[in-house]
This record gives C-alpha cells, sequence and structure tokens, in this order.
C-alpha cells in the first residue's frame, strides 16, 4: 500500500541500509496510514516491538513487530477483555466510547516484555508480562490509581517506576514486582509545569510521557499544545531521575508528536511519533534523529520529512487489515485484524455454526447501533480503502437491521431492515453538528434514513468505499444485488473524527434487535480494497 508522508536524509539512508534487502522505492510518512495512536516502541536485537491504543475495543492493546521500523505485522493482543463491566459490554445503557484503555508503555528487562496501560473504565493501572511477545500469553495484575499516560521504567539500581499525569509530572516508584505503588516509596512531582518550554498558554498540558536513560541521562518525552499552535514534541532531561529537569522543544511540525526514542542495532536514532490525519485516525511517523549536545535533534531541519530513505518493498498493511472469508472450524480464533467493539457476547456469535459463513444473531433490544452488542470491527486506511460484504438476511425478525458500517460517532451505514415480513434496503447517517453555542455542551443530532429501497430477495451485497486523500475524508456506499453490478446509497458521508469516540473510522459487521431477539443474518465474507475504483 502506498505510504504518505516521510523524508530525505542521507542520515537515515546510511543508517537503515542494513535493514532491507531490496528496494522497492522510499518508504513514506505515515508509515502506516491507519489509526494507530499513542505508539511505544523497543527494540530488542534487530527487531523492533511496537504497541499501541484501541481504547474500547476488544480485544485491545495491540503488540506488532518489525524489522524496518516501517512495515508492521500484528503478533497478538495483550489482553481479551479489559474489564468487566457495564460500560465495557455495553450494557445498561453504558458503553465506554472514547475510553476503554489509552497510551501504553512496551519494555523488556531482564528476559521479560512488560506492557503497561491505564484505563478511566476500570479505574487501575494494568500491568501485563510475558517472556514469549511472539506469542504472547499475557500474564496480567492490576492496581489502583489509575496513572494517567505513564511510562515504565526500571532503572539501573533495581528499582522501578512510572513517571505519569498531565502538566506537573509525576514519578512514583513501584513495589518490584509491580504489584502497585510501593509504600513509603518515591512519589512526587519531579518536571512541574511540563508545558512551559513551550508556551505558557497551553490548550493541552505535557503529557504521553516515554522515559528512557541514555549515555547516563534520564529523557522524557512528552507532547504539549500551545493555544493557537500545534501539537509539540517536548524534551527533559536530567542526571538524577529525580531531578532537575531542564527542557527544550524538539519537534513543532505538521503536528507529529507523541513518542519515543529508538536506537538502531548501529548506534544510530530514530523517533516513532504519530499525527492527527483527520477521519482515517492518528497514524505513526518515523521521524530522523540526531544528537548535539546531550539534547536529541528531530526532524530534518526542524521538519518532520515526507519521503524515508528507507527502501519499502511492501505494498500493503501485512495483517494489520485482512479480508475474510469465514471459512474456519467453529472455536477457531479471528484474524488479528479484527476487533470487537466493546466487549462481545460470545453467546450471539459464530463462524462455523454455517459452514464459511460468520453468524450475528440479536440477543437483545436495543435502540440504535451504537447500542448494538457484537459488532466486528477492522481500521479503514489510506489513501483510500473499500470494504464489501456478502450477506444473508433470510432469518431476520421484524425490528432487526444488519449490514456494513463506517463507524465513528458520525457514523453511516448501509444495511438492510425488517419491517413485518418486508426487507428494506436503507442508508442511514448522522448529519452534521448544529454550530456549538458558547458557554455550552456540543449537540449532537440523530441518525437520520437517507434513503430506502424494498427488497426481495434474500441475499445482498453491501460496499462502503473510503476517500482519505488530502484529507477529504468522503464516504460512500452501495448495494447490489448480484455482487457486479453496483448502485450508490443514501448520500455521501462527510466522516469526522470526534473526541466522543477519540479513534479513526472503523469498518463493522452489526445486527441488531429493535422488537424481538433472535433473528441472526449470515456473512459470506468480508473483502477490503486498496482501490475504490476511482482513477
Amino acid at each position: 500500500m502506498m505510504k504518505t508522508n516521510g523524508f530525505v536524509s542521507a542520515m537515515v539512508l546510511i543508517g537503515f541500509a542494513f535493514l532491507i534487502p531490496v528496494q522497492a522505492g522510499p518508504a513514506r510518512n505515515p508509515v502506516i496510514w491507519a489509526d494507530v495512536p499513542d505508539v511505544a516502541v523497543i527494540r530488542v536485537g534487530d527487531i523492533y516491538y511496537m504497541s499501541s491504543t484501541t481504547m474500547h475495543m476488544s480485544p485491545g492493546l495491540p503488540i506488532m513487530k518489525s524489522r524496518d521500523l516501517v512495515n508492521w505485522e500484528m503478533l497478538n493482543y495483550a489482553y481479551d477483555r479489559l474489564v468487566e463491566n457495564d460500560a465495557m459490554n455495553l450494557e445498561n445503557g453504558q458503553s465506554t466510547y472514547g475510553r476503554g484503555s489509552w497510551a501504553s508503555c512496551l519494555r523488556y528487562h531482564e528476559g521479560t516484555f512488560y506492557v503497561t496501560t491505564f484505563s478511566s473504565t476500570s479505574g487501575r493501572t494494568h500491568v501485563y508480562r510475558t517472556d514469549d511477545i511472539e506469542n504472547g500469553g499475557w500474564e496480567a495484575n492490576s492496581f489502583e490509581p489509575s496513572l494517567h499516560d505513564h511510562s515504565l521504567f526500571f532503572d539501573d539500581d533495581g528499582r522501578v517506576y512510572m513517571i505519569c499525569s498531565a502538566g506537573d509530572l509525576r514519578l512514583v516508584e513501584l513495589e518490584p514486582d509491580l504489584s502497585g505503588i510501593r509504600e513509603g516509596g518515591f512519589n512526587d512531582v519531579v518536571i512541574p509545569n511540563a508545558s512551559a518550554v513551550a508556551d505558557s498558554n497551553i490548550m493541552l498540558p505535557a503529557e504521553g510521557s516515554q522515559m528512557r536513560k541514555i549515555n547516563g541521562r534520564y529523557y522524557v518525552m512528552n507532547i504539549t499544545w500551545p493555544r493557537g499552535g500545534m501539537r509539540t514534541q517536548i524534551i527533559h532531561r536530567a542526571d538524577k531521575i529525580t531531578g532537575p529537569y531542564e527542557g527544550r522543544i524538539v519537534l513543532q511540525d505538521q503536528g507529529v508528536a507523541q513518542g519515543c526514542l529508538i536506537d538502531t542495532p548501529d548506534g544510530r536514532w530514530v523517533a516513532m511519533l504519530f499525527q492527527d490525519n483527520g477521519a482515517v485516525g492518528r497514524c505513526p511517523w518515523l521521524v530522523p534523529v540526531k544528537w548535539e549536545d546531550g539534547w536529541p535533534v528531530l526532524g530534518v531541519d526542524g521538519k518532520a520529512p515526507i519521503t524515508i530513505d528507507i527502501d519499502d518493498n511492501q505494498e500493503e498493511l501485512a495483517n494489520i487489515v485482512a479480508s475474510d472469508e469465514f471459512d474456519r472450524k467453529p472455536g477457531e480464533a479471528l484474524p488479528l485484524a479484527w476487533q470487537w467493539n466493546h466487549n462481545p457476547d460470545n453467546r450471539f456469535w459464530s463462524v462455523g455454526e454455517r459452514s464459511g459463513w460468520l453468524r450475528l444473531t440479536t440477543g437483545r433490544v436495543d435502540n440504535d447501533v451504537l447500542s448494538a452488542r457484537n459488532m466486528l470491527t477492522q481500521r479503514t486506511f489510506g489513501p483510500v480503502s473499500s470494504a464489501t460484504v456478502k450477506i444473508d438476511v433470510s432469518r431476520m425478525k421484524d425490528g432487526d437491521c444488519a449490514g456494513l458500517i463506517a463507524l465513528q460517532r458520525r457514523f453511516g451505514f448501509v444495511g438492510v431492515r425488517m419491517d413485518g415480513e418486508n426487507k428494506t434496503v436503507v442508508m442511514v447517517s448522522v448529519p452534521p453538528d448544529p454550530p456549538r453555542e458558547p458557554g455550552r455542551r456540543p449537540q449532537y443530532r440523530p441518525p437520520e434514513e437517507v434513503e430506502s429501497i424494498p427488497l426481495v430477495q434474500s441475499v445482498i451485497y453491501l460496499k462502503i468505499d473510503c476517500d482519505f486523500r488530502d484529507r477529504t475524508d468522503k464516504a460512500r456506499f452501495y448495494y447490489s444485488l448480484d455482487g457486479e453490478t453496483w448502485t450508490q446509497a443514501g448520500s455521501v458521508l462527510q466522516m469526522t473524527y470526534t473526541l466522543p469516540h477519540f479513534m479513526g473510522y472503523r469498518f463493522g459487521l452489526f445486527n441488531f434487535a429493535t422488537k424481538n431477539e433472535g433473528g441472526f443474518v449470515d456473512f459470506d465474507y468480508f473483502h477490503v480494497s486498496y482501490d475504490i475504483g476511482m482513477e
């Protein structure tokens, strides 16, 4: 797949020439044009590992692998279900859209891999560990409180810390086994008003901490956002972990910020950060680093470059997204590209109950699609992406609605609705929000049925095309009666990244009931494409 926005640097070319044997062209930023935010990267030998945020999705806390920092593949997830409560289970009118688990920290220490995260949904700090990151089998423990945007750090003297919080950055000592905060251990603010190095008028206080010890000094990377400015990468350093720290801006360009420093096997350095990239989400950027007077200098002449002088012979996103024929046996795992929207109710979905099909059964009555259990999702991706499904709707019940969605708070979907014994193809979308009045909370418009078309057959094909080029962020919806001739349904959706969901758009397969539970639909396949057939 095409990769966008990167840089040209002879330093990077020399530093990474050993990583890839054959070139198909220079890599480009973002190195993953999809929603992979809050990146944390480590190197073990000549292999890089990365964790990121998927919030309310289940399973969650994805772990990825790369040999060149450009092409990544999914390995596993740190957890299957973060916590069991009404919010994560979409029960009793509760949800955890935009919450779940946030920015993680990935570490390797004395033969063990650790990935940690925190959650307002659970109110806890979560620790996962394994000695086999390639195959997972993560052991979990958690403790209170939820340490915001923390960075796990193992010091040379055997003590273990997390640096956390926003604005005033606090260093908290943990028990050696990471079972909780150490009683009587160090616990104090070590970098007060960390954003001050960027500006005195701040919209987003310094957060997203990532701590490393390099050549005997402690370095803490953070993001901040001056009012009227952009997301900005700052760093602080100290000779002692408890300070005092001095800081500076290290990158202020195109909003590329928040991430970590990484050294290559031959001793060179880069930073993996991310950029808000419109409706597709927050996308990882790889930025070159050089050192001057003990400070990392990010970018080329202060810029995060577009093309990267690393040979890139991979055109697509490996297994980060994946077509699926649903041709596995009952009980076999879904491909890693799939995540459920919130915790699934495993009683009401199956693969293999009908050979070669995914079955979604309604287990309760819901008011709308955002409340529906067992919505199965994958990332959309840029520059363009398309998803197509074949669906059998013959066993729907009165009031059921099933189909294919472009999922965000301002969603759009094409699907089939059952009214009595009559089936209708419908296109539904959420219109733009009304202007926000000063001093009042934002008002959200409800979804609208844009078009409906009578349907007399039981098998139908549905498709969504997404165009993220130049942040146009348009989604178009289609249906077909034979899988060959397509008709556009409804209107074009202007996709919008919103904070209530805090996630890039996802393709989702859904089925929900508004009157009677127990109806089901079967999906024969889910196909993704890197082409929407426009040019």
